[in-house]
């Protein structure tokens, strides 16, 4: 058989490679090495195909086979994680773009790998952002009835063990019903025991902070008796979770909004914004806002029963009114706000100041 001269063998090769460009993303390796093998064995032709391969395969994900350890791991593309088979060196070696920890963390998905990563050497305090934040932000309540014991005294640890942890969205987490029914609200107690919680130590409130299922527990009575305020909770604060009473009425939590209403009985007209005060008739009315929009009419029954003033004029737009707004939006309650009594004004007098501040000192916060 007359072999080609090299010359000839590298144009085939270019010629056949370049052929195969006009396939785009129909070209697969297996194709590849089938014309390197036809044309020559020589490292050129190799080099070759390697440099078109890679022009034809870029910003595709890498192949399993070619990643590490904690990167297969974190790749759900890669299949099921297996116990195990994660390597030290490669959690010491930090090849992953990001922290193991925050990226398992985050995705509900990748928490089986969270117990490994932390026995092989991983730590929470090496992670920016926190992972128990990152995964407070992400994660609204997730059920965690069929995760593992290992999984969830993973999660107790990312908590307990980050300073960042006591965080605005990490108690309204650890506070809601899916993490008390596993027992990860005993990180909240221990916080409160070992004075993480004390108010004038925080960026945030912690009253404002809790799920609204848990306002009216022994904890948040804890937390009135250490000095925290219902009052106090209205001040801004870092986090991506809505303050309490927000997240009272938008989940229609008729518990949580009576213990709100009985200490501030004003939010049920007003409530103080971080850039502007907003009207709780307003934004019950405004579409999308309720979770169940179901309860739309209770909710506005609620409210006017509780003092709300539906001729109340809007901070945003004061040329508008509640009974303005729901006119627009056509809203089936516009009856029900235009029969309802105008609140009386609120009595200034000095002598009842002085027994309204005589109930708030009985009643506490």
């Amino acid at each position: 058989m007359t072999r080609l001269p090299r010359w000839a063998t590298i144009a085939a090769t270019a010629s056949s490679l370049m052929a195969l460009l006009g396939l785009g993303a129909c070209t697969t390796t297996s194709v590849l090495l089938s014309v390197a093998g036809v044309a020559s064995d020589t490292s050129m032709t190799w080099e070759i195909v390697k440099h078109v391969h890679g022009k034809l395969t870029e910003g595709d994900p890498r192949p399993c086979a070619m990643l590490d350890s904690i990167e297969r791991a974190l790749s759900p593309r890669c299949g099921e994680f297996v116990s195990g088979s994660l390597r030290a060196q490669d959690i010491a070696t930090g090849r992953f773009s990001a922290c193991a920890l925050t990226t398992a963390a985050r995705d509900v998905r990748l928490w089986p790998v969270l117990p490994e990563l932390l026995a092989k050497g991983a730590r929470p305090q090496d992670c920016t952002p926190s992972p128990i934040v990152a995964l407070a932000q992400a994660n609204d309540c997730p059920s965690l009835a069929a995760t593992s014991p290992e999984v969830r005294r993973a999660l107790a640890t990312l908590a307990q063990d980050d300073p960042r942890g006591v965080h605005h969205d990490v108690v309204r987490w650890l506070s809601c019903p899916s993490s008390r029914a596993v027992g990860l609200d005993a990180a909240l107690t221990h916080w409160l025991e070992a004075g993480a919680l004390d108010p004038g130590t925080l960026s945030f409130s912690p009253l404002a902070a809790l799920h609204p299922s848990h306002i009216g527990s022994t904890f948040a009575t804890a937390l009135e008796v250490r000095g925290h305020t219902a009052a106090a909770a209205l001040d801004s604060y870092v986090g991506e979770r809505g303050s309490g009473f927000e997240a009272a009425l938008r989940s229609s939590d008729w518990a949580a909004l009576e213990w709100w209403l009985a200490r501030l009985p004003r939010l049920a007209n007003r409530v103080p914004g971080y850039q502007l005060d907003w009207v709780p008739l307003a934004r019950v009315l405004t579409p999308g806002f309720l979770t169940d929009a179901a309860s739309r009419a209770d909710m506005v029954g609620f409210l006017l029963a509780h003092g709300a003033n539906p001729r109340a004029r809007l901070p945003a737009d004061p040329s508008q009114s509640v009974m303005a707004l729901a006119r627009s939006l056509n809203s089936p309650l516009v009856g029900a706000l235009e029969a309802a009594p105008t609140p009386p004004e609120p009595d200034m007098s000095p002598s009842r100041l002085a027994t309204n501040t005589r109930a708030l000192k009985l009643v506490g916060p």
